[in-house]
């Protein structure tokens, strides 16, 4: 089953996470993925993005079947909330 996720990357105490859409039995940073759909800053700061995803590809493996997962519900939802 496809799921869409974060995978962590940054420095340490720095996390940054690429939104994937991947094999649910692979591991969080395994580096498989099927395709990179967008980012999370959470320590964004001043001008830099905290939040970019790519809602049109996001809506497209949702509907072949892809699994959000907890995370990914609640930056969809702010991600939609800020573009109203």
């Amino acid at each position: 089953m496809v799921v869409i996720r974060l995978t962590r990357g940054g420095a340490k105490k720095r996390p940054f996470y690429h939104i994937v859409a991947t094999d649910k039995r692979n591991r969080r940073d395994g580096g498989n993925y099927i395709e990179r759909l967008g980012y999370f800053n959470p320590i964004a700061s001043g001008q830099e993005l905290r939040l970019n995803l790519n809602r049109e590809r996001i809506n497209y493996w949702v509907g072949v079947g892809a699994e959000l997962s907890q995370r990914m519900v609640a930056l969809v939802a702010e991600w939609d909330k800020k573009a109203s």
